[in-house]
């Protein structure tokens, strides 16, 4: 078969004579080829595209690091409130008072609550003047 057919016809009449001298007229796709001239042009636009893509990508960096900036103190909030909620109870560091009265050693916070109670090592057991004083005898 020839590579080409009517070429030494303007469009149009090439297009007619194409129908009148094939078998039958089917729908299909092909690859067309590009001209230089279409390939540099192609070539162009992949270029500008791919500034534009570069450029948008800079911009979502920008505000997604915006956004997780403005996250990130949020997520910690619900985390501490999830402990808290979880533990029925906040973590609080403060000035607590110990007491030793006999065997027990007890912690008490400010407000006068006891946090802690356990029993007394061995070396807290030894009296001191204070310990006398509020029991009234010595160990």
């Amino acid at each position: 078969m020839d590579k080409q057919l009517g070429k030494e016809y303007p469009k149009e009449a090439r297009i007619q004579f194409l129908k009148d001298n094939c078998d039958k007229i089917e729908k299909k796709t092909y690859m067309r080829k590009f001209s230089p001239d279409e390939l540099r042009q192609k070539k162009d636009q992949l270029a500008e595209t791919s500034i534009s893509i570069s450029e948008i990508e800079d911009e979502k960096k920008e505000l997604l690091s915006d956004i997780k900036q403005r996250l990130s103190p949020l997520k910690d909030d619900k985390k501490q409130l999830l402990t808290d909620i979880k533990h029925k109870a906040e973590e609080v560091k403060d000035e607590c008072y110990k007491f030793i009265e006999g065997d027990d050693v007890g912690y008490y916070n400010s407000e006068g609550d006891l946090i802690e109670q356990r029993p007394a090592y061995p070396d807290e057991k030894q009296g001191t003047i204070f310990q006398i004083s509020r029991t009234g005898t010595e160990n």
